[in-house]
């Protein structure tokens, strides 16, 4: 890969992009053929934000999970969502202890760096919201006492779009607290031969290999914050998001905090290819994954088999592109 990072930063930029690329390449030995979902995956990871991963079921969700938390040298704790888990399960409880006379805190499955959410529409209404407090602030108050998470701490949600029985589906103020929303789809032919291949014997996770820790990937993204974002480039996102609130075939569009994830995310993306600022061609590539769902669509757009993404291909196509921008 070329770099184009600024002189003054370019060799320890240089070796922090080599040791991304070899993150992404070590969940690619478990992860056969879906190279895009795992860099969005990793650049939302840097970014600071949140996943949530939409498919039918055996595609790889938690495989992916479980990878890029083994990959990353981080812990990872998974909550299976059933309508029956409490909240307490997720941000933890106070217990009684006779031996001290005092009440501990036990842990909930948030204290941990990569949470996976398994079918988080399963979970009741007070279960979900309990998570996405603790996504928003970083932090669970029990009984009056505020614990932090560890960083870099991230929720990796997954659903099942086609099963709605016995669901509570994510009301759109919670999804908008997920950066983005991927969908990992079926594999090819060679793919799926591939991974067949691979499991006769063995799970290919065992062969991944920690390339990073949880100090290193604070420092990954100290770096990412300080990625250029022009004049000129915060305002084709501000613009991108902005014509999701006048167009006539949605009916809500994206909040300011729209904005912000793009921006982010954006910035984690550049760095990922090798720039220390950020081009139209990366707020581009991320536009539908970061905004297709903190939107509603019209009845009108529905009736013409429009989804999301659609709509927004075609909105983009109304905002000036600056194609050259200072960094």
């Amino acid at each position: 890969m070329k770099f184009d990072y600024s002189p003054e930063i370019s060799e320890k930029a240089e070796k922090a992009n080599e040791l991304i690329q070899s993150l992404i390449s070590q969940v690619e030995k478990v992860v056969i053929g879906k190279h895009t979902e795992i860099v969005m995956l990793v650049t939302a990871m840097l970014a600071g934000g949140h996943v949530l991963i939409e498919d039918v079921p055996g595609v790889g969700k938690t495989t992916l999970a479980a990878a890029l938390s083994k990959a990353a040298g981080l812990k990872f704790n998974r909550a299976q969502f059933t309508p029956d888990v409490m909240a307490s399960d997720i941000t933890g409880f106070s217990i009684y202890n006779r031996q001290k006379e005092q009440f501990e805190f036990k842990q909930g499955l948030v204290m941990t760096n990569i949470l996976l959410a398994d079918e988080i529409n399963r979970a009741s209404p007070k279960t979900q919201s309990a998570l996405l407090e603790a996504m928003e602030e970083g932090a669970v108050t029990v009984d009056g006492t505020t614990y932090k998470m560890p960083k870099p701490f991230m929720v990796i949600a997954t659903q099942n779009p086609t099963g709605y029985i016995g669901t509570y589906p994510l009301p759109e103020a919670q999804l908008d607290r997920f950066v983005l929303r991927l969908s990992m789809g079926y594999p090819n032919l060679q793919e799926e031969m591939t991974l067949i291949s691979d499991r006769k014997t063995s799970n290919p996770l065992e062969l991944v290999t920690p390339v990073t820790d949880a100090e290193s990937l604070n420092d990954l993204r100290r770096m990412v914050s300080e990625v250029k974002v022009s004049a000129e480039i915060a305002k084709f996102i501000v613009s991108l998001v902005g014509e999701t609130r006048k167009s006539d075939k949605i009916t809500l569009g994206a909040s300011p905090r729209a904005s912000l994830a793009l921006m982010k995310l954006s910035q984690a993306y550049a760095f990922i290819r090798g720039r220390d600022y950020v081009l139209a061609e990366d707020v581009s590539a991320l536009y539908a994954p970061c905004v297709a769902h903190r939107i509603m669509l019209s009845q009108e757009a529905r009736l013409e088999k429009k989804t999301a993404a659609d709509v927004l291909a075609e909105l983009s196509r109304t905002v000036e592109v600056p194609y050259r921008t200072n960094r």
